[in-house]
């Protein structure tokens, strides 16, 4: 296959810690393997707290010539609360602003891949392909605004029209969207032209299998959080509105030889916090989001990893960390839509059980049951890395990518399209 030159835009990018980094850097760099040059214009790194991490304040702009071709790093502007939902948008929209000029450098690419969320990048994406001509390879981790509207945190009706007009536009401008399920691809398309929905295409996200390795779930780590060898129950990732973590506190009421661990920070960490001070629950314990190296220790020392999605958003968002529990050697407990890609995954792999969403009682019978029989436990753990070594490897999602973009070359469908009143 020919070198091809692609521009990348997305929000986070290594050594930012964010899950959509991590995958977008994986991609990158197997494309990188495979013989391409490609020019990453990403944010400086400021997931972890919501502020430019030391070491990288003081400058707007950083650039760096990687032997693959560069990087290109900009000030996110971030709002320390991430509650403020004026502030975050104003954040975003002035990041993709800036992303979007200094990625119009550098000459005629092959294909450029931007990635959502924030959504403002699809319309960034599409400037730099008038730019720099390569057609617009849209991937979406999560479908905005939807989640944003199903869990209440976005309720103003005229950014409700305005996000979704945005989203309109963003799909119908790109060559091809890429998402991370058929539930993903079923919602994107219906907000699409008829004959425009074959740009839709489902391309997953992968696990890095050589990087995360079944561990011993005694590690060290355990005994630093103040975590005895009973049986240990583990959410890791965000704590925000999106997650119905007060599963955990119901399960941790019904089950108090169980310790609940809720590792992460976010928008809802402060009231759940709260709410188990205030129910009593010395079973539940909370630490903050933990370093990149100890991502294999966190996953290893529990016994079980739950998936907890509200209702409603299992269509929506695929999370990221169910590649990882599963590479770990982990099971899962989901409590997620009833035949969405969670649920799927779990049930081609063996790893897990799936219950409906928000139902306590569910949820609660389904994990004494698992907990019940620590061999089988173990089995579905055994079940869920044998499952990602085969079908989930980061090379073949990138030669997936590199397919894609070379289809779209070949059948010139990057070429530029006006605007229409048929995208409003």
């Amino acid at each position: 296959m020919n070198r091809l030159r692609i521009a990348v835009i997305c929000p986070h990018f290594e050594p930012d810690t964010a899950p959509t980094g991590d995958v977008m850097t994986r991609i990158v760099h197997e494309l990188a393997a495979r013989g391409h040059e490609l020019h990453v214009v990403t944010s400086l790194p400021w997931y972890r707290t919501h502020s430019i991490e030391p070491g990288w304040e003081g400058r707007r702009v950083r650039r760096e010539t990687t032997p693959w071709g560069s990087i290109t790093r900009v000030d996110p502007f971030p709002g320390g609360d991430k509650r403020n939902l004026l502030r975050r948008a104003l954040g975003f929209a002035g990041f993709s602003v800036l992303t979007g000029v200094l990625s119009w450098r550098g000459g005629r690419v092959d294909a450029v891949i931007a990635m959502s969320p924030p959504l403002t990048l699809g319309l960034t994406g599409w400037t730099t392909h008038l730019v720099r001509r390569g057609p617009l390879v849209f991937n979406i981790q999560d479908v905005f605004p939807d989640a944003a509207v199903r869990t209440g945190a976005i309720t103003n009706r005229w950014v409700i029209a305005a996000a979704r007009r945005l989203e309109r536009l963003s799909y119908h401008r790109a060559a091809a969207v890429t998402v991370l399920s058929d539930d993903l691809r079923d919602n994107v398309a219906a907000k699409m032209r008829p004959s425009e929905r074959r740009r839709v295409h489902v391309i997953p996200n992968f696990v890095d299998v050589d990087a995360i390795v079944p561990s011993d779930r005694s590690a060290p780590l355990r005994a630093e959080l103040g975590i005895g060898d009973g049986p240990l129950v583990v959410y890791s990732g965000n704590v925000g509105f999106s997650q119905s973590l007060e599963l955990m506190l119901a399960a941790a009421r019904e089950l108090p030889e169980v310790t609940f661990l809720v590792s992460g920070d976010g928008s809802a960490k402060a009231s759940l916090v709260e709410a188990a001070a205030e129910q009593g629950l010395p079973n539940v314990r909370f630490s903050g989001y933990q370093p990149k190296e100890r991502l294999v220790e966190l996953l290893g020392i529990a016994d079980l990893h739950v998936v907890p999605l509200k209702a409603g958003l299992g269509s929506v968002s695929v999370p990221s960390k169910t590649y990882s529990i599963l590479a770990a050697g982990r099971p899962i407990l989901a409590s997620i839509d009833p035949g969405t890609e969670v649920q799927r995954l779990l049930e081609a792999s063996g790893a897990g059980v799936a219950v409906a969403p928000d139902r306590p009682d569910l949820f609660v019978a389904a994990l004494r049951e698992l907990l019940a029989d620590p061999a089988a436990l173990a089995a579905r753990g055994a079940a869920g890395r044998d499952f990602v070594e085969r079908c989930a490897s980061p090379a073949v999602v990138a030669e997936r990518y590199e397919q894609l973009i070379s289809d779209l070359a070949r059948d010139g469908s990057g070429r530029c399209r006006p605007f229409s009143g048929a995208d409003r």
